[in-house]
């Protein structure tokens, strides 16, 4: 088989409903990256990069409840063996996305084969042995996963049969060239992360964990593009509908149909289908996010929190002032509290105290600066639906 099979790697030219959406998106991005100060942006991105795993994990069967995503990041994990397990690989992704956030090591460009390598490498060294293996369901064969390694056997993903081992290297160095971003307009770029998308899960490079490897891609070149953020996750959308991801993959599968199908060996409607989908998804999410951070009805909620724990006796009174100039200043110095919140130092020390020991203030150290904090007991409340909680 040649790269030929998968063509059109991209929706032709000249598509203005994709081409409108990722105007849209480069538009709705700009408005989102300036709501919050960046210290707390960089809190929200820690929040946020547990609802990505939460939900990439999802998308794969595999469903890790958000405290014990909470949990593993502490090194809490369970004895049961299979949540142990869960809370290894949820924590796997949160370490590899960070480091492609923070640009830490990953290689540049990120369509490029050492790019995926290096994903699939760092994600799966990190998960336990018990699932580095693939069963054969025709054998029963155990086969192992060797993280960064492309894949040296034929495979079957249902109807769909992914090139031959030996063709990978071909069909890669395609995959490559028809996303180099130096080739693409900025619209076309925005469009070639949908694309990719599916036609990376088509070659379907590795024996396993393509799925989240295509997703962590696809962050990383939402995040290049100046679009994606640590603030907004793709897998959140894809995961709330599912349904239509995995149909609308499917589709994209299918060979041409007739004359008005574009001139490849797939379907070019069903490639366009997809990635108009794909870029709604995270459109919506971008925007979704946006209203949830808006600094005012962030404020009203995180206020209306603390009334009813302070009426509970469960955090002491002028709370709120503390946590609203955390939110708005990003950091807070210990000593401006008692003039904010008009009382002495000892009854100072005592509320930060207590929001420290609720997480929902953080510090380096017993000196440093205050910063605000984003505990899982308050997500819900202060962040609606972002994931489930109970």
């Amino acid at each position: 088989m040649t790269p030929a099979a998968a063509e059109p790697f991209m929706p032709a030219e000249g598509t203005d409903v994709l081409e409108n959406l990722a105007f849209d998106l480069a538009r709705e991005a700009s408005r989102l990256s300036g709501q919050l100060h960046p210290v707390v942006r960089l809190s929200v991105a820690e929040l946020v990069r547990s609802m990505n795993c939460y939900y990439s994990n999802l998308i794969e069967g595999h469903n890790t409840h958000p405290r014990d995503i909470d949990r593993a990041l502490a090194a809490d994990y369970s004895n049961d063996p299979h949540r142990r397990d869960l809370q290894l690989e949820a924590r796997a992704h949160i370490e590899v996305q960070q480091m492609i956030d923070e640009r830490i090591d990953p290689p540049r460009p990120t369509t490029s084969l050492e790019f995926i390598e290096w994903t699939h490498r760092e994600f799966c060294r990190r998960l336990p042995e018990s699932l580095l293996i693939v069963e054969n369901p025709d054998t029963g064969e155990q086969i192992p996963v060797v993280p960064g390694q492309l894949r040296a056997r034929t495979v079957a993903v249902g109807r769909h049969v992914p090139p031959a081992a030996d063709d990978l290297p071909a069909f890669m160095r395609r995959f490559e060239e028809a996303y180099d971003s130096a080739r693409l307009t900025k619209p076309r770029q925005a469009i070639a992360v949908a694309a990719a998308h599916h036609r990376f899960l088509w070659i379907h490079p590795f024996l396993d964990g393509n799925g989240r490897v295509a997703r962590l891609m696809s962050h990383a070149m939402l995040l290049d593009l100046g679009i994606g953020s640590a603030l907004w996750s793709v897998s959140r959308g894809l995961a709330r509908n599912s349904g239509d991801y995995k149909r609308l993959l499917t589709a994209a599968d299918e060979p041409r149909m007739g004359d008005l199908d574009g001139r490849g060996a797939l379907s070019q409607r069903a490639l366009i289908d997809f990635s108009k989908f794909f870029l709604e998804i995270c459109l919506d999410q971008i925007r979704y996010m946006r209203e949830l951070l808006d600094p005012s009805e962030l404020q009203r909620r995180m206020e209306l929190y603390v009334r009813d724990e302070e009426s509970a006796e469960r955090l002491p009174k002028r709370s709120f002032a503390v946590l609203r100039e955390a939110l708005l200043s990003g950091e807070l110095e210990r000593g401006r509290v008692p003039g904010l919140i008009g009382t002495s130092e000892r009854t100072a020390r005592r509320v930060i105290s207590a929001l420290l020991e609720k997480r929902l203030l953080v510090s380096d150290s017993h000196r440093a600066p205050l910063r605000l904090g984003f505990p899982i007991d308050v997500v819900e409340r202060w962040f609606p639906k972002l994931y489930p909680i109970a």
